[in-house]
Order: C-alpha cells, then structure tokens, then sequence
C-alpha cells in the first residue's frame, strides 16, 4: 500500500524530518504519534505533495509518488485530511461535499466505496445541516465535513493530520467509531496523533517520532496496552 523510505523534507535551509521509514499495509491502521515538534504536520505534508521530498522515497500501490503533484496522489488514491481542514468556509455543507465527489468521479469505478448517501450515514447530523456554510458549524462538525469530502474522493489510504485537535471528549469517541466504520469498507488509515488514547483503540500499530526522526515502533502485541505498559510509556510516550 504505501512505503516512506528515508524520506528528509522540511522548509527552507530547514530540514525537518531525517531518514523518515514506515509501511502502511492494505486494510491496516497506523498510528505516528508524538509530542508537538515531532515533525508530525511536516511528515503529512510531505506525503501528500505540499512539501518537496528532499531525499528518499514514497511508493504507493508499487508506483513512486514522491515526485508527484498533490492532486496526482489524490488521483492515486491517497486521501488527507489536514489539521487545518481546508475546508470552503463560506460554502454549504452540500456544496463542500459535492465539490469532491465531483472530482471522486474520477477515479475507476472499482474504486468507489463512499456515495453522497453513504456519507450522510456516516455522519447524520449533516443530513439536518446540508444548506447551512461550514463557517457555522462547530469545530467537530468540521471535522466530520473534512472527513466526508476526503472520504469522497474514493481513497484507499486515508491520512488523518490530529484530527482530535480541539474537539470535545464525546466528539473524539464518535471519530474512534467514524475511523472503525472507514476501516471496515477496506481503506487504510495513517492516524498522526498526540492523543494516544484515541489511537490505541482505532488503529494496529504505531511510530513513535521525536525530533523528526521515527525513534520507535510498537507492534500490535504490544500497542493496545500501551498506555498500561510504563515501560513502554517511558521510553516511547514520555512516561
């Protein structure tokens, strides 16, 4: 699905990340959590097209994508939703959604797995709210706009940059389900994260970042009982 092999990027003369390395597998969560600075937001950017790759590679589905243009890799199937959403704020909910379903329409056929409809499902309360401008909404309704349009555009991979940022406790169990119920219609999820509750129940495994580097990996065994483990707190989330 998608291999980051000792990729450096950052802004500038700055060099952010350093010699980055993750595998995200067909039908797989991972999880890159750390504190702020980690390098987290850069490590997305870079996948996604909006910072040049400086060294390294990011192979998706077997093809290099790491010289690609942002709106090629969406083509490709790699779908994000920032921490900032980009959302048109000033556009009805509809009107953000049918943008990216327009541009969904794009892909092969073989590749749709979200309808209109079935985003509606997945997120009722846009249903009662579909004339009203995303300014207005709160920000965990954003959120689930931001979610729905990225879902839309028919990705396989889908690249979640601190989706729990600001929103209240309810709203972050209601994305843990959201992320479940993505996953079970076959599209792989990479979760950047601070909030490692969160993380350890949507998603498989994860690397740890510090610094711009990745500084650990916690495989499946061990990553549902991170947050128990003050072994692995210690060393791995600043316990």
């Amino acid at each position: 699905m998608l291999s980051v092999e000792k990729i450096s990027a950052g802004y500038g003369a700055m060099t952010v990340l350093h010699d980055i390395d993750l595998t995200v597998g067909a039908n797989e969560g991972v999880a890159v959590i750390g504190p702020n600075g980690a390098g987290k937001s850069t490590l997305v950017r870079a996948l996604c097209g909006l910072n040049p790759v400086r060294s390294g590679r990011i192979v998706k589905d077997g093809i290099e994508i790491h010289n690609q243009a942002a709106h090629r890799r969406a083509a490709a199937g790699m779908g994000v939703v920032l921490e900032n959403r980009r959302l048109f704020g000033e556009l009805t909910v509809k009107t953000n959604l049918e943008l990216a379903e327009h541009e969904g329409a794009r892909r092969p056929k073989s590749a749709e797995r979200f309808t209109f409809d079935g985003v509606l499902d997945l997120f009722p309360f846009m249903k009662g709210r579909l004339d009203a401008n995303v300014e207005l909404l709160s920000g965990g309704e954003q959120q689930m706009v931001a979610i729905g349009r990225a879902l839309l555009l028919q990705p396989d991979l889908l690249i979640l940059d601190e989706p729990s940022t600001g929103l209240a406790p309810k709203v972050v169990k209601s994305l843990v389900e959201v992320i479940g119920k993505i996953r079970s219609e076959g599209v792989s999820v990479l979760l950047i994260e601070q909030n490692v509750a969160l993380a350890t129940e949507a998603v498989d495994r994860a690397y740890v970042m510090k610094l711009g580097r990745v500084v650990g990996e916690i495989g499946p065994s061990e990553w549902k009982g991170a947050l128990n483990d003050s072994g692995l707190a210690k060393a791995y989330l600043g316990g």
